[in-house]
């Protein structure tokens, strides 16, 4: 029989736990918010405290909480997942962002142009984050990126375009290049400061990013800046992510036109 969980009568509080290293208080019952988002079909609390490390009764807290805010809920089988309540407060939130509302109708005029998937993307340290993405209406070969997911900024065309505007010179990309290894996504991925120094010269020049199969294989990728916030940095970027034997790297080049024509409606500057 499912344990069930009375929220009505659960304590108030989150306790603290004593030893050294274990989640306490507030940071417990976050690292359980962040845990069911990795479960969509649910977790039971036996593997939910596995998981975590943590004692069942304190997990058992952490969910009390959840539940009282109508962040987790529990299905007929006692299964624990993320409440209707989250799910609404982060499409809101999601939904309300002034970029992502005044970039979905051009992502959806280039998916249906191109008939590949369209992302708007932000650059975030040395990764980029999806903040928007449509799928073609048609077509029997889709992406597996998501909104909210991150890649290497190295590796994407919307990374390295976003990148050369803060890497300006030889010595900033060097710098940057050193802080970390460059991860080597496919054979074509550019690691060293000696390869992308130049590569970001030429996007500063054309006005646009590629990416040829370097961070996926089968995958090639063209990005434009948008300027939403300022004419000289660009908020993020617009990029058309295409199967590689459906649409090559060369018609991608040859349609950048048509791109910036459409991300022109935009009302920002498009360079």
């Amino acid at each position: 029989m499912p344990q069930t969980l009375d929220a009505t009568t659960a304590p108030t509080s989150v306790g603290v736990e004593s030893d050294e290293g274990r989640l306490v208080g507030s940071d417990r019952v976050l690292a359980v918010l962040g845990e069911l988002s990795r479960h969509p079909a649910g977790v039971g609390l036996d593997e939910l405290a596995r998981i975590m490390g943590s004692p069942k009764s304190s997990v058992h807290r952490g969910l009390a909480s959840l539940r009282r805010a109508g962040l987790a809920d529990q299905d007929d089988r006692g299964r624990y997942l993320l409440g209707d309540e989250f799910v609404r407060m982060a499409f809101a939130y999601h939904e309300a962002r002034p970029d992502q509302v005044r970039v979905r109708p051009v992502l959806e005029e280039l998916a249906a142009r191109f008939g590949e998937t369209v992302h708007y993307t932000v650059l975030d340290g040395r990764t980029v984050v999806y903040r928007a993405k449509v799928d073609p209406p048609t077509g029997a070969v889709r992406l597996t990126s998501t909104v909210g997911g991150r890649n290497p900024a190295h590796s994407t065309a919307a990374g390295k375009l976003l990148l050369s505007y803060r890497l300006q010179t030889r010595s900033d990309v060097a710098a940057w290049a050193a802080e970390e290894p460059l991860v080597r996504r496919t054979e074509r991925t550019h690691t060293t400061a000696d390869a992308l120094q130049p590569e970001f010269e030429l996007i500063r020049g054309r006005g646009f990013g590629t990416d040829d199969q370097e961070n996926e294989p089968g995958v090639n990728c063209l990005a434009l800046p948008v300027f939403l916030t300022s004419p000289s940095a660009p908020s993020g970027a617009v990029s058309v992510s295409a199967i590689a034997y459906r649409t090559p790297m060369t018609e991608l080049i040859s349609r950048v036109d048509d791109v910036r024509l459409i991300i022109g409606a935009l009302g920002a500057p498009v360079r």
